[in-house]
């Protein structure tokens, strides 16, 4: 019976050993994504089963804890005083999202809160029209906990006139922008406003931007290329298409 034999190009051999860890070790990483967007969603789905508190009690929470927490607000939006979180799309359209300052009533305090989407100029020549909430009102939704900084292109221009239009929330880069609102300051997370609330725009938030069936999808695309990668190597470095012809005669 005609043993298996080994015929090594170093060439080959070396593309193969280099390739097929880097491709497996890809697959894993994206089964890894998976269970990290499993673990959001479980997340979110526990949160929005609680009850909102009132936004100032989890001023000395710990922010590992502060993700996706319902909060209540009660106070008013700065009449005229919001943000215009530049380039976001939805199904397909240009827009903004309007980020307004809410001033708590009981502390004074001021919060951003994320209204939501709003169709916008795609040259950025006009403004988009953004309805305003007036007088005191009732808001709730939930914490927005950034997963890490920013990235910016260039530095930011947070000056007045209102609104100011933004490429992306650095809560402690806005603080000197409202200092001049609130004695009491900027609360440090943002709010993405509940999508049932009167002040709502297009609040439609997405708890992950991929799926965690996507990144199985895509470990799979990784590990059948490790597959293909390996069947190629031994076929060529090999006798195995031969012995497996010759079987079949």
């Amino acid at each position: 019976m005609a043993a298996l034999k080994l015929d090594l190009e170093w060439r080959i051999t070396l593309f193969t050993a280099l390739l097929f860890p880097a491709l497996v070790m890809l697959g894993f990483w994206q089964l890894e994504r998976a269970e990290e967007k499993r673990a959001l969603e479980s997340r979110w789905a526990q949160r929005q089963s609680e009850a909102p508190v009132e936004l100032q009690q989890l001023a000395a929470e710990p922010v590992e804890t502060l993700a996706y927490r319902r909060v209540l607000l009660r106070g008013e939006f700065l009449p005229d005083h919001y943000l215009l979180l530049d380039n976001r799309m939805h199904r397909g359209r240009f827009g903004n999202e309007v980020l307004g300052l809410f001033r708590l009533a009981d502390t004074r305090q001021l919060a951003l809160v994320n209204r939501g989407w709003v169709p916008s100029d795609p040259a950025r020549l006009s403004l988009p029209e953004v309805p305003e909430p007036r007088g005191v009102t009732r808001v709730t939704g939930h914490l927005y906990v950034s997963p890490g900084t920013p990235y910016l292109l260039a530095e930011q221009q947070l000056s007045p006139p209102w609104p100011v239009r933004i490429q992306a929330v650095d809560m402690q880069a806005l603080q000197p922008l409202v200092a001049e609102l609130g004695d009491a300051g900027l609360f440090p997370w943002m709010v993405r406003i509940d999508p049932n609330t009167p002040a709502a725009l297009v609040a439609d938030w997405p708890v992950v931007n991929a799926s965690p069936e996507k990144h199985q999808g895509y470990a799979l695309q990784w590990f059948t290329m490790a597959a293909v990668l390996l069947i190629f190597f031994l076929l060529r470095s090999s006798n195995l298409w031969r012995l497996i012809t010759r079987r079949e005669d």
